[in-house]
């Protein structure tokens, strides 16, 4: 037989239906039922495309319009399970055992082709009805390869279907070349000669597994936005609520293909009270009832598909557990929190402030933030259930009048110092506060009232507030008066005013020299903005002993703040007593230890006396 004979040309048409031998024509329509694209792309040069269009018509059919880019392409595939986005070289496509694929390119000018396939058969091939120089599709006897030669100058658009009734797994792929050389004839040699530009794996199935729902294949996520679903792969939402605001349950049903699910019983149920609500839309109400009842589809909309959650009580915070059911089916099940209304407020990390005036330098709180955030203490807003909550306004911060005296004389919460994070590892989940002193040291216990400005609830909260002046004169002292090598001291400095109490934290007591002989420090010393902790003390930590070795004896150190020496305060000279360890007792221990054993000695020779002379 030759070449020739090998050869079938196929008549181009607008609209071919497949014929009977090359693919039997279903009794009943196999609906399409792809997820990744509902339209037929745009073919360009390079790439292999599966039509995926509604096709409920009981054949595959090709149709083709235009050559450069084709703007309408009718062909359609019948009884396609799913179908990837893709259109290179690793497509996955699912299609019935009784339906079938169209492939579709555009092949450029004086470009050949070949779609080559690993089993089953190709059937009817047209090229562009529009083109003068159309290529001619030539199909292989065994209908595994069609080539295609452009022979014009124009582009032209070119569509093939296939089939196979075998169940299994296949590949189909598209070569292309500009070499005249390559891709000439229908032997598989000429055939994959080109460069492969596209490849589908098709998995053929004898029945459809689509229409029960397949949790792993579905989406189910938490999102505190009403805007649509934008990734392809989305995740939980990691914040929290806050207190009135809606959490949503955004889902996307699919069964084994990925395909979205026919309409079917939605069911959606919450613990602890929540109202649900089942819909979609930027719209979407609150529900009334713990319970959400629907019956439509999984489908992904144009916005989203969700489960819109609620308090069921104003300003009480919320956590609850969300199922949702398909046809009786569990899809998923998400717990999701709602904060409530602040309902207490805790000051934290007091200060003592400078008579006189509110200043709060930055590295009392120190957090790393703005300017406005210096303050003299922390201010935490929670729930009625611990969650942290956030205030809307620094004007929701008041003082107490009646809390205030000559020695604290107000307390305020500046506009930039209010909390603005939720995270309890974030210092803006704390509000930052000042209070004014008077011109006397002293403390006073003042109170704090914080109002929802949206509820007018009026939460309070009493603290310690003290009043101080700058550091004047210091004393220092260790935890010991005596250490062996290797142990670690602990050095104390306090501070007082002018006055003799103890100073306050905010104005540094300035750069200073400490000197403690056969002791290594571990804390950073000598900084001028150093401050001290609100009882106006500084600590040290050191080891004893030096990076050369230690001598046993007892030394004399050296702590000098120059600054506060300009004012009259006199440098500290602590003592303290070293040791190397092993053996260290003193002649005088062991004069100790004999005239104890002679004293008992005595006792004993005394009481044996008493003894003998009683018999």
């Amino acid at each position: 037989m030759s070449k020739t004979t090998l050869r079938k040309r196929i008549s181009l048409v607008a609209v071919t239906a497949l014929t009977a031998g090359v693919l039997s024509v279903v009794a009943a329509p196999v609906a399409n039922a792809n997820i990744a694209a509902s339209t037929n792309a745009v073919a360009t040069n390079g790439t292999l495309n599966v039509a995926v269009g509604s096709n409920t018509s009981g054949a595959v059919t090709l149709g083709m319009i235009g050559n450069d880019a084709p703007t309408v392409i009718t062909s359609r595939s019948l009884g396609l399970l799913y179908k990837d986005a893709s259109s290179t070289t690793a497509q996955t496509a699912t299609v019935a055992s009784t339906g079938g694929l169209v492939l579709y390119t555009i092949a450029n000018a004086s470009t050949n082709i070949a779609f080559v396939a690993s089993g089953g058969a190709f059937g009817t091939a047209i090229g562009d009805m529009t083109s003068a120089t159309a290529a001619t599709p030539i199909l292989a006897e065994d209908k595994k390869r069609i080539m295609v030669t452009v022979a014009g100058a124009v582009a032209t658009g070119v569509a093939v279907s296939w089939s196979t009734t075998t169940v299994g797994t296949y590949t189909l792929s598209l070569y292309q070349s500009t070499a005249a050389a390559n891709i000439q004839g229908t032997d598989i040699t000429y055939a994959t000669s080109g460069s492969l530009v596209g490849a589908v794996t098709v998995s053929v199935v004898a029945a459809s597994a689509g229409g029960t729902v397949v949790p792993s294949n579905s989406t189910c996520v938490t999102d505190l936005e009403t805007g649509g679903i934008t990734s392809s792969t989305p995740a939980d939402s990691t914040v929290t609520a806050t207190n009135g605001k809606p959490w949503y349950i955004k889902y996307a049903l699919r069964d084994a293909y990925l395909s979205s699910m026919d309409s079917g019983n939605l069911v959606a149920t919450a613990t602890n009270g929540a109202l649900i609500s089942i819909g979609s839309g930027t719209g979407q109400a609150a529900g009334t009832t713990s319970t959400a009842v629907q019956y439509g589809t999984g489908a992904l909309n144009s916005t989203f598909s969700a489960i819109r959650v609620d308090q069921p009580t104003a300003g009480a915070p919320l956590t609850t557990t969300v199922t949702l059911t398909f046809n009786g089916a569990t899809v998923c099940t998400k717990t999701v929190t709602i904060r409530g209304a602040a309902d207490k407020i805790i000051v934290s990390k007091v200060g003592t402030a400078d008579i006189g005036n509110t200043a709060a330098p930055a590295n009392w709180l120190d957090d790393g933030t703005q300017a406005a955030r210096n303050g003299h203490f922390y201010i935490l807003l929670t729930d009625s259930a611990g969650n942290i909550a956030t205030p809307t306004a620094s004007t929701e911060f008041s003082p107490s009048a009646a809390s205030l005296t000559t020695t604290v004389t107000n307390i305020a919460v500046a506009a930039g110092a209010v909390a603005t994070s939720v995270s309890s590892t974030s210092a803006h989940a704390y509000s930052t506060g000042t209070f004014t002193c008077g011109p006397v040291a002293g403390t006073s216990k003042v109170t704090l009232n914080y109002t929802n400005a949206a509820t007018g609830k009026i939460i309070s909260t009493s603290f310690d507030a003290r009043c101080a002046d700058a550091p004047r004169t210091y004393t220092a002292s260790f935890d010991k008066a005596a250490y062996r090598q290797g142990e670690i001291a602990t050095l104390t400095l306090k501070f007082l005013d002018s006055k003799g109490n103890a100073s306050n934290s905010v104005d540094p007591v300035g750069a200073s020299q400490i000197i403690l002989p056969m002791m290594t420090l571990v804390s950073a010393t000598g900084a001028a903005t150093a401050i001290t902790n609100a009882d106006g003390v500084i600590t040290y930590t050191l080891t004893v002993g030096t990076t050369t070795g230690m001598s046993a004896g007892t030394y004399t150190g050296i702590i000098d703040f120059t600054a506060l020496g300009a004012l009259g305060a006199a440098k500290s000279t602590p003592t303290y007593t070293l040791s190397t360890g092993g053996d260290t007792t003193t002649n005088a221990d062991v004069l100790k230890s004999i005239v104890a054993l002679i004293a008992s000695i005595n006792k004993q020779i005394q009481a044996l006396q008493k003894l003998i002379l009683k018999r």
